[in-house]
């Protein structure tokens, strides 16, 4: 299959003020979290990427650390415009080559079946309509494709966890760039319709409690 990546975006976009703040802060605050395993995390999932790779919501580049060499193709999405400034920063430093584009998880300027692999971490609790992204995601990878995912999740239903996530989403979406806190992203990717390869709970330390719980691991599209 040949994926013929799109050149170099140099959209002349100018940050707002808060999308410049947001990327300022965004990897302090996630540096004790990379600390006390997320970094690992990203390797583990990250050495499954194969062929022609998408990333969704890339941020500010943290996972391009860890992808593997042989990639054959790497395009890594960010739609926020202060983000994409230092994932453009990050791109021109990185020893895997990759190309930057503005695209919305939600609206995929790609064709059918164009990747091997999409990549998602820390993605679909900021996305408006995570259904709908996961559909993107389903229509843009090859039958048999790999979805690797990190994402943070509500906690358990009826689980303390989770009625303090409930009571702190509206605050912790002020102040997090739209972030959910409550939101039941292991069930989207479940009803999704991707093959379940591996799919599991996991814990995020380091950082505060209500995204703390996690769904880490791989489905796949279905093959035709």
């Amino acid at each position: 299959m040949t994926t013929t990546l799109p050149s170099p975006v140099r959209s002349g976009e100018r940050p707002s003020r808060r999308e410049r703040f947001g990327a300022a802060i965004y990897d302090p605050f996630l540096a004790l979290g990379e600390r006390r395993g997320m970094a690992q995390r990203r390797d583990r999932l990250l050495a499954g990427a194969r062929g022609a790779v998408l990333e969704i919501g890339a941020g500010t580049g943290l996972n391009l650390a860890h992808y593997p060499s042989d990639v054959r193709a790497l395009i890594v999405s960010e739609p926020d415009a202060g983000m994409r400034a230092v994932l453009e920063r990050r791109v021109g430093e990185s020893r895997v080559p990759a190309v930057v584009s503005p695209a919305s998880a939600s609206a995929l300027p790609f064709e059918d079946a164009a990747f091997d692999t999409v990549v998602s971490t820390l993605v679909l609790c900021t996305v408006e309509d995570p259904a709908a992204a996961a559909a993107e995601v389903r229509r843009v990878l090859r039958p048999g494709g790999r979805f690797l995912v990190i994402e943070h999740v509500r906690a358990v239903d009826g689980s303390r966890l989770a009625r303090w996530q409930h009571r702190l989403a509206g605050p912790w979406k002020a102040l997090a760039a739209g972030c959910r806190c409550d939101q039941s992203t292991g069930r989207v990717l479940t009803d999704a319709g991707f093959d379940v390869e591996t799919l599991w709970r996991d814990h995020w330390s380091g950082m505060p409690a209500i995204v703390g719980p996690l769904v880490v691991g791989a489905l796949a599209a279905p093959d035709a």
